[in-house]
């Protein structure tokens, strides 16, 4: 063990006798009347063994048994690392240095004990496809980027135009060319070392669904049991879901069907509202801030998924903002029985299909 006090952890003095590691009370953690053993935090930088740390604290006096002590009681309080030193020799120290705050944030939001070292390499070995490289698409493939996500991709075949211009997606040198191309110069800008050349023949381990997707991708990740994560932003209402686990969850489709339920016209709306190339509203009621918003939500749900980190609130459900109160709320959406995904099949317990209501009718839970 190399042990490490959680990087992002302050330790601070409370008074003479009581040292508190970090300082918000819901990560914090107290310890009292060390002594001349609280030297031993000063050496847990993740650079020596417990052995090392043990003949260090020596030269300062300090016996082995209170070295293991202090040790424990750390351990105990959720605040030592044993520090990830193969996962910081593999990275380039570029990267590594790039990538420390994302370490130090999963450690922590995850209560890992490893220092961030898992969700990085799983981060590593992820491959994510963005559909569309609207501002939403663009600031989601340049936010899984700079996570440390290895292989971005993103398909768009439209060019990019003044309302594309984001501040975390494309730019103005971006305008007349393809937006695709744009959204892979975006990732490179924050993270050199992705890979964005997209191979067809590769299924992506998510796919993130930007704007109003095409049935035909759509089918094709249902086919290919690929999860995909579906997000938008328009009439001043950003969406973020549902996370679609085929034949596990409830898909797109599913939540068609309860909409149809409620509102016997929703067919013909759908119908009307098009595909990504069908027709569209302009200008699109997404400012700037709204789609920063949806795009970071959206990221932080596919990170999760990445991350293995429960429970992933997407999953039969979206998360939906209404301006001008940007307030979250969740809305629940249930396996549709009559949906030839075979989610409902698959789901614990009765199924019944719930309907959305109206925009300000959501599932508290």
């Amino acid at each position: 063990m190399r042990p490490a006090l959680k990087a992002g952890l302050r330790p601070l003095w409370r008074d003479r006798r009581t040292l508190q590691i970090g300082v918000d009370p819901r990560r914090a953690a107290a310890l009292t009347g060390l002594g001349k053993a609280a030297a031993i935090v000063s050496l847990l930088d993740g650079s020596r063994d417990t052995a090392e740390v043990e003949r260090t604290a020596a030269e300062y006096g300090i016996a082995p048994e209170a070295v293991n002590r202090v040790l424990g009681l750390l351990a105990s309080a959720g605040v030592l690392d044993d520090f990830p030193a193969d996962l910081h020799q593999a990275l380039p120290d570029y990267l590594r240095a790039r990538l420390a705050p994302e370490l130090a944030c999963a450690a922590l939001a995850y209560d890992h004990g490893d220092g961030g070292a898992a969700v990085i390499a799983r981060r590593r070995a992820a491959f994510v496809r963005v559909y569309g490289a609207d501002r939403i698409g663009a600031c989601v493939a340049t936010l899984l980027a700079a996570s440390g996500v290895a292989w971005v991709t993103c398909r768009d075949s439209r060019i990019a135009g003044e309302a594309d211009i984001a501040p975390a997606g494309l730019g103005t040198a971006d305008l007349g060319a393809a937006r695709a191309a744009g959204v892979d110069r975006a990732v490179h800008r924050v993270a050199r070392e992705t890979r964005t050349a997209d191979d067809p023949r590769r299924l992506p381990d998510l796919a993130v669904l930007a704007g109003h997707p095409d049935p035909v991708d759509v089918a094709e990740l249902m086919r290919g049991r690929v999860p995909h994560l579906a997000v938008r932003a328009e009439e001043a209402i950003g969406v973020v879901g549902p996370l679609v686990e085929p034949g596990r969850s409830a898909c797109l489709r599913c939540a068609d069907l309860a909409r149809a339920a409620r509102d016997s016209a929703w067919p013909v709306i759908l119908a009307q509202a098009g595909g990504p190339d069908g027709p569209a509203t302009s200008p699109q009621a997404c400012d700037t801030v709204l789609a920063a918003a949806t795009a970071a939500l959206a990221a932080a749900q596919a990170l999760t998924f990445i991350d293995r980190a429960a429970p992933h609130v997407t999953r039969n459900g979206t998360l939906e903002v209404v301006l001008p109160d940007w307030q979250w709320h969740r809305r629940t959406w249930s396996p549709h029985l009559a949906c030839t995904c075979g989610a409902a099949a698959a789901a614990p317990g009765p199924t019944r299909a719930l309907s959305p209501g109206t925009a300000r009718e959501y599932a508290s839970d």
